[in-house]
């Protein structure tokens, strides 16, 4: 089952140092057709450092299905057939799951072009690590993932207990029938619904503090 959640990708790319010019114009080329598919949140993308040959990416698309429509689709395998003359290698990792959840929104970032041909960033989307790649958002301490999680389950368990109990013979059916059938029935509320509102009502307070 796909996901509707924000789906945050991040990338490390090794680059030809001799053509980091045409690079620098193929990622912003990326950037730029990635922008025209619905559900692009943002991206940004940094060099490790002035003579590394590694570049970080990080991109994110509203849910799992606006993510394939941009990775399926013909414009980004013209343009990644574009880079396989100064690409060396590509590696690259999602966040899911819970814990992407709890992201913050990806802002946007635009690369510009300086006069001897090196690359910056006039804005960043998240944090960068210690050598200089864009991290994945931070997630909330699990704590407070877990009491988020028990403030979403919580009502909806007892409005499911509330709304089952007339039911002629629930109460005589096998606690692990019952048990079934309330899983099957709350998670995809949870997931969908429920906690998408909980993480954006609390958002202020799961934030990390710097």
């Amino acid at each position: 089952m796909a996901t509707n959640q924000p789906i945050t990708v991040s990338i490390r790319r090794e680059v030809d140092p001799s053509r980091i010019s045409e690079a620098t114009a193929w990622v912003q080329t990326g950037v730029n057709l990635a922008n025209k598919y619905p559900g692009f949140l943002g991206s940004g993308w940094i060099r490790a450092g002035e003579h590394s040959t590694d570049w970080h990416m990080l991109y994110r698309f509203a849910d799992e299905a606006s993510l394939e429509a941009w990775e399926r689709s013909g414009e980004r395998g013209w343009w990644l057939s574009m880079g396989e003359g100064f690409v060396r290698s590509e590696r690259s990792r999602r966040r899911t799951g819970i814990e992407g959840w709890f992201d913050e929104p990806a802002t946007g970032s635009i690369a510009v072009t300086d006069a001897s041909g090196g690359a910056s960033a006039a804005s960043q989307s998240g944090a960068v690590g210690a050598d200089g790649a864009p991290s994945l958002p931070a997630a909330p301490p699990r704590w407070k993932q877990a009491v988020t999680i028990w403030l979403g389950f919580f009502p909806v368990n007892l409005a499911f207990g509330y709304l089952t109990a007339p039911i002629p013979g629930w109460g005589e059916l096998p606690l692990w029938l019952r048990a079934l059938a309330t899983t099957l029935v709350l998670t995809p509320v949870m997931t969908y619904w429920v906690l998408p509102f909980v993480t954006r009502s609390l958002r202020g307070w799961l934030a990390p503090r710097a």
